[in-house]
C-alpha cells in the first residue's frame, strides 16, 4: 500500500506555483491530485503523488527551491495534529521528541530522528520510498517547515548552526538564505538541521499538563486506528538506524520492546524476515547516495551499514546486476 499524506503538505501550492508562472491545477491533474483535496487539510492523498507534482512544478518553473517557497509561509496550524503535540510539552526538546514519534500521523513515509552530541543537536528528516529526484522538493519543504515550527518557540531572531541536504547545491541561494538566514550545506549525508543543544531547553508557554495528557490520548487513539503492522514499523526503523551504523534485528527488536526470535517469529508469519526487508530498504536509499558522484564509495557503504567497501561492493552487483563504479559511470 503507498504512504498517505494529509492534503494540508499542499497548503499555498496554488499560491506558490502561480507565483512563478504555473497553471496549478494542470499540474494537479498530471500528478493524479484531484483539485477537491486542497479544500480538506485532512483528506489523504499519496506522498509519492505529492512528490511527482512538487518536482514537476520545480521543473516546468525553473525553480528549483519550489519546496522551500512552499515552507516559507507555514503556519503551525497546517501540521493539524502534530500542532497539539507542539504546544503541549513542557521544553521544546520535548515537543521536537514526541512530533517525531507522531510524525506518521502527517506523513506516513515521514521519520524524524533527534541526535545529541558535544553541545550540538541534529534534526534529521528521511522519506521512505521515492528514487532519486524524486524527493528533492518534498525535503525542502520539510526541512523549511521543521525550521519554522522551531522559529515559532525561538523566535524570528533565531538561527540554525547549519542546515544540510542530501542534494547538491542549486544556481541560487538566494530563498535559501532568506529563508534560513544560516550556512546552507549540500551534498551532505543528511536531511536536516543542525542547532545548539541549549535551544532546546526553552520552556513552552501554551504547556498545561491535564490538556497534555488528554493530547497524547487522543493522538494515541489515532496512532492505533492506523493499525500499523509489524513489517511497517520494522522498515521504519531500519530506515532511521541505517546511516547511524547501528542497525541490527536486535537493535530493531530493542526499538519495538521485544526479543530478537520474537520479532523474526512475527516477521515470517507476515512472509517477511529482517534481512529481506534489511535489503528492500538498502536498495531504495542507494541510488540517493551514489547519485552523488562526489560522494567516496567507502562512505555510502558505511552509511548503508556494510562493515567495508568490499561487502557493499558484492551487494550491490548481486543487487543491481552491475558494479557500482559502472553504475554511477
Amino acid at each position: 500500500m503507498p504512504y498517505l499524506i494529509r492534503a494540508a503538505s499542499l497548503t499555498n501550492y496554488v499560491k506558490v506555483a502561480r507565483s512563478v508562472g504555473l497553471e496549478p491545477f494542470r499540474h494537479l491533474r498530471a500528478a493524479g491530485i484531484h483539485p477537491s483535496v486542497l479544500l480538506d487539510p485532512d483528506m489523504k492523498v499519496p506522498t509519492e503523488a505529492v512528490g511527482r507534482l512538487l518536482e514537476s512544478s520545480a521543473q516546468a518553473s525553473g525553480c528549483e527551491d519550489f519546496g522551500l517557497r512552499m515552507a516559507e509561509t507555514r503556519e503551525l496550524s497546517n501540521l493539524g495534529p502534530l500542532a497539539f503535540v507542539a504546544r503541549e510539552e513542557p521544553t521544546l526538546r520535548k515537543t521536537l521528541v514526541s512530533m517525531a514519534y507522531y510524525a506518521r500521523l502527517q506523513n506516513e513515509a515521514l521519520l524524524i530522528r533527534i541526535e545529541e552530541a558535544d553541545g550540538l543537536t541534529i534534526i534529521r528528516q528521511e522519506m521512505m520510498g521515492g528514487h532519486p529526484g524524486s524527493i528533492r522538493q518534498q525535503m525542502q519543504l520539510i526541512v523549511g517547515v521543521v525550521h519554522r515550527t522551531l522559529a515559532v518557540f525561538l523566535g524570528a531572531a533565531w538561527k540554525p548552526r547549519s542546515v544540510c541536504f542530501i542534494h547538491g547545491p542549486p544556481p541560487r541561494l538566494n530563498v535559501y538564505r532568506r529563508v534560513f538566514g544560516a550556512p546552507v550545506l549540500f551534498d551532505q549525508d543528511f536531511d536536516g538541521i543542525v542547532c545548539q543543544t541549549t535551544d532546546l531547553d526553552v520552556a513552552v508557554a501554551s504547556y498545561e499538563p491535564d490538556m497534555a495528557r488528554h493530547t497524547r490520548r487522543y493522538l494515541d487513539a489515532l496512532l492505533a486506528q492506523s493499525d500499523a503492522t509489524m513489517i511497517d514499523q520494522v522498515r521504519k526503523l531500519v530506515f532511521a538506524l541505517l546511516p547511524t551504523g547501528t542497525c541490527s534485528m536486535t537493535a530493531v527488536a530493542q526499538q519495538l520492546g521485544v526479543q530478537a526470535r520474537t520479532l523474526q517469529r512475527h516477521l515470517e508469519a507476515q512472509g517477511e524476515s529482517y534481512s529481506s526487508i534489511l535489503d528492500a530498504a538498502r536498495a531504495e536509499v542507494v541510488p540517493r547516495y551514489v547519485a552523488s558522484r562526489d560522494r567516496p564509495l567507502s562512505e555510502v557503504a558505511s552509511l548503508l551499514g556494510f562493515a567495508s567497501l568490499s561487502a557493499f561492493s558484492r551487494w550491490f552487483t548481486g543487487r543491481f546486476g552491475c558494479s557500482v563504479s559502472t553504475w554511477r559511470t
